[in-house]
């Protein structure tokens, strides 16, 4: 299964220098990978970082997750479509149950979270049943009812594909 293979190649043994490299507060690190794909099941909002020549960019996305790859919509057109076609390396993060973990001393407290973040690749979707099936997968996230897509908001609408190389899960407060 990718997932599988998703989660091996995000441990600790990360290559040194890259943003997955060793966490520095191994009792925060989720290693289970039933609690990551818990919380990419969980949520409904996934913010997206990208960069263009150096400049970065960062945009919350609703999305959907299929256990292997992340999915989500947009317009055709805009400055996120316009850095993706000339850039398709993203990283994107995930978090849940926020809160604060207060102390007696002010400087002390922390966040409460638990938070997923990875690295991928974007891919245009083209082919028009997996299009219509990731975007069944958002709206599914919004709603119990089954919904018709008329042809011509398939045809209007971009889905985009995440194809993970790397997961990471932390989490503090729990």
């Amino acid at each position: 299964m990718q997932s599988e293979n998703i989660m091996q190649s995000t441990t600790s043994h990360s290559l040194p220098g890259h943003p997955h490299g060793e966490m520095r507060r191994d009792e925060r690190e989720i290693t289970d990978r039933r609690e990551i794909e818990d919380i990419l099941a969980a949520n409904r909002v996934m913010y997206l970082a990208l960069a263009d020549n150096d400049v970065p960019f960062l945009v919350p996305v609703f999305y959907a997750w299929d256990g292997a790859a992340l999915y989500f919509h947009s317009a055709r057109a805009g400055s996120k479509v316009a850095i993706l076609k000339r850039n398709h390396r993203v990283c994107f993060a995930v978090s849940t149950d926020h809160g604060v973990v207060e102390d007696d001393i002010v400087c002390n407290f922390e966040a409460r979270h638990r938070t997923v973040i990875g690295l991928g690749q974007a891919v245009f979707i083209e082919d028009e049943q997996e299009k219509i099936a990731a975007l069944h997968r958002i709206v599914a996230r919004f709603s119990d009812k089954t919904w018709q897509l008329a042809p011509s908001k398939v045809r209007a609408t971009l889905v985009v594909r995440i194809d993970i190389e790397s997961l990471k899960g932390k989490k503090h407060g729990f």
